[in-house]
């Protein structure tokens, strides 16, 4: 994807809980998926198959312009789950107002677009630059009172936007990471690290202990290798007594050697 700071690699897409960073969902990005229809989108695919277990639950999704489509939107809205996301200005359903790359709205202003289900926001951010968001969350706006005017999509956008980008931070800055070409290796790894970033979160939530990651990592790593040493240390290998004779054998190196004369 763009703007990304790794380069190659696979990729995993992922799903996580705004507040606490919590991983909730993810699967390996395998290229063609037997299960997508053919007039499925990858990306409606990627976020109804992460969201499948919270559907129906009265959630919210906030996704970045890869992902947000009007269809989606409806498709999560079917399923009590709206949808938050800034979208491509080359959606075919989108007005031609949000194609434009030349309008005649102000700086800071504010156009908004409603349908049955769905609200588009068009917000003029810089001179030549229009931020596009689409809400199924959003009926009424609501337009701050400070110099930006900011629109209350906008600021909600901006408040939840960034659950999956601090997961991936978190991963690379404490990681178990090894050198290895081997990508079955590399994947375990990263499940690892994961894995240990929701242990942490569940740690500090159910004992209201407020540990650094870094002690728990050093903590968690003491646990797992303590009991492993304490079922080496358990486990007795009987000794097997090695029977000697004095009998003469002969040398196996040469047979003309003197030893066997």
């Amino acid at each position: 994807m763009p703007n990304k700071p790794d380069k190659f690699g696979i990729k995993f897409w992922l799903a996580s809980d705004v507040r606490s960073k919590y991983l909730v969902n993810g699967f390996p990005y395998l290229g063609k998926d037997e299960t997508r229809g053919l007039n499925i989108p990858l990306s409606e695919f990627v976020v109804t198959k992460l969201a499948e277990p919270y559907l129906g639950c009265g959630r919210n999704i906030t996704t970045d312009n890869f992902f947000t489509s009007i269809s989606l939107a409806k498709k999560l809205l079917a399923n009590k789950t709206t949808l938050v996301g800034t979208i491509r200005a080359n959606r075919k359903e989108l007005p031609e107002i949000a194609k434009a790359k030349k309008d005649k709205m102000t700086r800071f202003s504010t156009k908004l677009y409603k349908s049955e289900n769905c609200t588009l926001t068009i917000y003029k951010s810089k001179p030549n630059k229009k931020v596009l968001l689409l809400s199924s969350k959003h009926k009424n706006m609501i337009i701050e009172k400070n110099t930006k005017l900011l629109p209350e999509t906008v600021t909600f956008y901006n408040s939840t936007k960034y659950g999956v980008d601090i997961l991936d931070q978190m991963a690379q800055k404490y990681s178990v990471k090894a050198g290895s070409r081997r990508w079955p290796l590399q994947v375990f790894y990263n499940i690892l690290d994961l894995a240990a970033i929701n242990a942490w979160i569940l740690y500090k939530e159910t004992t209201h202990v407020n540990i650094s990651r870094k002690y728990f990592i050093f903590q968690l790593a003491e646990e797992l290798r303590s009991k492993y040493r304490e079922d080496v240390e358990n486990t007795s290998i009987p000794l097997t007594k090695i029977h000697t004779t004095d009998a003469r054998k002969n040398c196996q190196v040469q047979e003309s050697c003197n030893r066997n004369r």
